[in-house]
């Protein structure tokens, strides 16, 4: 196996799965598998739990709710399982699913199966070892941007998702949702943001009329790139939030992530691209790319990306409100509050600039 290839580790402590009952339950649902049960752990993500299965020569991929969740519909995997058998044949970057369960019986909740992709995945560090050309970064961004594109220029309704979501008035639940959540999240230490809230709401720009299959947490860290070309995309995970909406919300969302030469230095704080890359594409430039696929300009851009700013500050702040309320003693999460007022000023920063 190539050295850049995302490693498993071992399982964490209480996150443990039932082999008994697992073993038995892939023997009969995924035909052709012998040999031993290997289960390892993944360990990045923040919400659903990743592992690693193998049998003989088989490599699987198995996804579950965290452990002692309560919020269902925030961990539903026959959804995201039905997203990806209806995208495998037609987006060769959705990884093929295998099976999936609903009986609590197997490990505790309902999960699914799915064949590993193997590549590597770029964090915020790069793998030990692995240098990436200015020619190569610039094209991986290029793919970045053409294989998210390419997911929104599908036909929905031809592959069968076509309830997937209510692209209708989305930006506007968009809006009113994260709105809601960062009210309930805010603590003293926090920006009220009301202002930001308030323009979102004022401004919403009318339904996008070509809606599309949109990812909503599509960055470098939730793809895997070939370990033998860095630059280019093989797969794309975490395809939880996925529903139907207004792809440029989609994109801009993505284009949040991306730190770049000229902003503040706080906005470092949040940055999850590695800072070592040379030859990186600008946001204009990703944006200049994303119109040229579409065949269109994106003309409510200082919108749809300072909401994207705004979204990343109310995830910030949720994990924040539990650390300050001590829900959770975990000491990475005290400096949330900074990110949360970071992405709070650049969203207004953002208003300015389309005011």
């Amino acid at each position: 196996m190539n050295a850049y290839t995302d490693q498993p580790k071992e399982i964490r402590p209480g996150e443990e799965l039932d082999r008994v009952r697992l073993d038995a339950f892939l023997r009969e649902a995924v035909p052709g598998l012998d040999g031993e049960l290997e289960i390892k752990q993944f360990p990045g993500g923040h919400s659903n739990l990743t592992y690693y299965l193998r049998m003989g020569g088989r490599e699987m991929v198995l996804r579950r709710p965290p452990f002692g969740s309560t919020v269902k519909s925030a961990h539903d995997m026959s959804r995201e399982y039905r997203v990806l058998a209806a995208l495998h044949s037609v987006y060769p970057y959705a990884p093929r699913p295998l099976a999936f369960s609903d009986d609590a019986s197997v490990i505790g909740d309902q999960f699914y199966v799915m064949e590993r992709i193997v590549g590597t995945v770029i964090r915020r560090e790069l793998p030990p070892g692995l240098t990436l050309t200015p020619d190569q970064c610039r094209g991986l961004y290029e793919n970045l941007v053409r294989v998210q594109y390419e997911l929104h220029s599908l036909d929905y309704q031809a592959v069968g998702l076509g309830d997937l979501g209510k692209p209708e008035g989305y930006v506007r639940r968009q809006v009113e949702g994260w709105s809601r959540r960062y009210r309930n999240a805010r603590t003293p230490d926090a920006r009220d943001g009301d202002a930001v809230m308030d323009w979102f709401a004022g401004h919403v720009p009318p339904d996008n009329d070509r809606p599309g299959i949109i990812h909503n947490d599509f960055k470098l860290d939730n793809v895997t790139v070939s370990p033998d070309d860095p630059s280019r995309v093989i797969g794309v995970f975490d395809w939880e939030m996925a529903t139907l909406g207004d792809p440029l919300m989609d994109f801009c969302n993505s284009l949040s992530y991306v730190y770049q030469e000229g902003d503040p230095p706080e906005m470092a704080v949040i940055n999850t691209y590695p800072r070592v890359m040379h030859g990186t594409m600008t946001r204009e430039e990703m944006i200049a790319l994303y119109e040229a696929l579409s065949g269109r300009k994106i003309g409510d851009i200082h919108y749809y990306y300072a909401f994207g700013l705004f979204r990343l500050a109310v995830i910030a702040q949720q994990i924040y409100y539990r650390y300050y309320h001590g829900k959770t003693r975990d000491e990475r999460f005290a400096f949330m509050v900074v990110a949360t007022n970071t992405l709070v000023d650049a969203a207004a920063r953002s208003i300015e600039r389309a005011g």
